[in-house]
């Protein structure tokens, strides 16, 4: 079954909301979100990878990885975890940072919020992200976040289908 993605942006709230739903379980969503093995897998746009340098995936731990282009060159980041509802929800801190984890200061650190539902047809899956300003917000937003990010979604509703 097709499902619409909603990306909608708030200008007046600093704040994005993307929305969709997968056809399969809570638990296994989850996964797909929370272990690097299978985010590595949609968490790019291709011809990106994601590589995962590392992941501690509990409060406060960090996940490190790369997004590495066709040209061999890589984009790191990090998301640090905040508070973790097993199945339901987890919050965490994303920034664009270098290959040891410190945060690169000339781009915003952004608020994302992850919430895990199960509806008739599947697992919806809402992320709420905050940005301290309207700059910010477009700051990031130019980097193509827009397109990477609906990519990466639909990437792992592809793969969903191919598993089931």
């Amino acid at each position: 079954m097709k499902h619409d993605l909603i990306f909608n942006k708030d200008f007046n709230a600093n704040s994005i909301y993307v929305m969709t739903v997968y056809d399969t379980d809570i638990p296994n969503i989850w996964d797909y979100f929370t272990q690097s093995g299978l985010l590595d897998l949609w968490w790019a746009p291709k011809p990106w990878a994601c590589k995962t340098v590392s992941q501690d995936f509990n409060e406060g731990g960090i996940w490190l990885y790369a997004m590495a282009g066709p040209d061999g060159k890589k984009h790191y980041a990090r998301i640090k975890y905040g508070e973790i509802t097993e199945h339901r929800s987890f919050d965490a801190t994303d920034a664009f940072c270098d290959e040891n984890g410190n945060p690169d200061e000339s781009f915003p650190q952004v608020q994302w919020l992850i919430g895990f539902t199960g509806v008739e047809e599947g697992a919806k899956v809402t992320v709420n992200i905050h940005f301290q300003s309207e700059e910010e917000m477009k700051k990031i937003l130019e980097t193509g976040f827009e397109e990477g990010f609906t990519t990466g979604l639909k990437q792992l509703e592809k793969l969903l289908t191919e598993k089931s």
